[in-house]
């Protein structure tokens, strides 16, 4: 894991209004923080350090995207997986200090990202957020990850975004060696995708067999799988076969959240990255088939919010945005507060996410906790609309102020 630049010396935060997500709770006062972590809220000692002046505003933690597309430098295909890595990592770069600039501290990159892109960020060589990556998701032959068309007769084994991985063995193998690179976690595909040239939306992808190997060499490192799934019957075949977080899922039913329930599964829905596609389809010039697909998983979105919130799953936040849609990364809180309350939006955003990253120290206002937070203009509890609209707002990163 990589962690941003190491923590500047004590600071105070004085008069502000410290919620907490995970209480819905409001501390106003003072935050003190030293080593880059919280050690008191309310009436602290102010002395040593500096100071900045929060004049009364509010203050949540630093957000989490789980599902934040650093290595996605276009928007798919063979010519995002073949480009020269020299220009994938920089273009990762500038797309990562945008998602700081909007308030998000912390990223899951769930398909890219390596040791010596993880390493630059350690040594302080760029301000971006705390990056978790997955390393090149795991796709079968044929399946979402795999960039090629039917008609197009070419090897391709793996890319900057995926790798084309069969049987028992392979996927132990590759599991194995994303965990020797720093993986934080590892992904697999195991349903189609918008984008997928070659597959249907809805058929579970890989054997129980080869989902259940990556689970256990997952599992003995103290890590999971993630699992990019759509249909309902894709996602109890991942979650019943060892997978932990399920990206999408978008066609979500009462089976499907009943099963990732019994197996203590997240679910990170991506709906601002079908909004945005749908809004600006044609300027990207993408294909019929794609168009279709998108508009079919969009309008079932919502629903899956819904049946999600029913069942009581944990319900994250990732915004999935590739290539040129990378801005759109806060289009997606909107769509969830059609169905949802503020509160429970906000710990999506924070502090259900830190749990799914498994970072109890992430996500949250209170002694002990990493100094990560965001100063928006307003209070996003009763005016949500801060939390994407443009305006004022300062980043603060270990106690670090990074953006403002």
């Amino acid at each position: 894991m990589s962690e941003p630049l190491p923590p500047i010396g004590p600071s105070t935060f004085v008069d502000g209004r410290f919620l907490d997500p995970e209480s819905g709770e409001v501390v106003e006062g003072d935050l003190r923080v030293e080593g880059g972590r919280i050690v008191a809220m309310g009436v602290v000692d102010r002395t040593g350090g500096a100071v900045v002046e929060l004049r009364g505003r509010t203050v949540v933690p630093g957000l989490i995207d789980a599902h934040f597309h650093a290595y996605a430098s276009g928007m798919g295909g063979l010519g995002t997986e073949r480009r020269l890595l020299s220009f994938v990592a920089i273009n990762a770069v500038d797309r990562l200090k945008g998602a700081l600039r909007r308030g998000f501290t912390t990223v899951r990159d769930p398909a890219g990202g390596d040791a010596g892109f993880a390493r630059a960020i350690a040594d302080g060589l760029v301000r971006v957020p705390r990056y978790l990556y997955t390393g090149p998701a795991l796709s079968q032959t044929g399946g979402h990850g795999d960039p090629r068309e039917p008609g197009i007769d070419i090897c391709f084994t793996s890319g900057h975004l995926s790798e084309v991985v069969d049987g028992v063995d392979a996927m132990r193998k590759a599991a194995r060696e994303r965990f020797r690179a720093g993986a934080h976690a590892i992904k697999v595909m195991t349903s189609g995708g918008v984008s997928s040239p070659a597959d249907p939306l809805r058929p579970p992808q890989y054997s129980p067999e080869e989902l259940r190997a990556v689970a256990d060499e997952a599992g003995r490192r103290g890590s999971y799988v993630a699992a990019h799934a759509y249909s309902s019957e894709a996602i109890r075949h991942s979650v019943e076969n060892g997978v932990r977080s399920i990206e999408h899922g978008n066609f979500l039913d009462d089976a499907s959240a009943e099963s990732m329930l019994r197996h203590q599964a997240f679910l990170v829905p991506t709906l601002g990255a079908y909004d945005a596609i749908d809004r600006r389809a044609h300027e990207l010039d993408l294909p019929a088939y794609v168009r279709k697909k998108n508009k079919e998983v969009l309008e079932a979105g919502s629903r899956s919010l819904e049946v999600a919130d029913c069942h009581g799953l944990p319900i994250g936040f990732g915004s999935d945005n590739m290539g040129a849609l990378v801005g759109e990364q806060l289009c997606g809180i909107p769509l969830h507060l059609r169905t949802r309350t503020p509160l429970a939006v906000l710990r999506s955003l924070t502090c259900v996410n830190a749990d799914l990253i498994q970072r109890s120290d992430l996500g949250r206002l209170k002694p002990g906790a990493v100094a990560d937070f965001l100063v928006p203009a307003g209070d996003p509890l009763s005016d949500p609309e801060v939390l994407w609209k443009a305006g004022s707002r300062v980043v603060v990163q270990a106690g670090r102020v990074v953006a403002e």
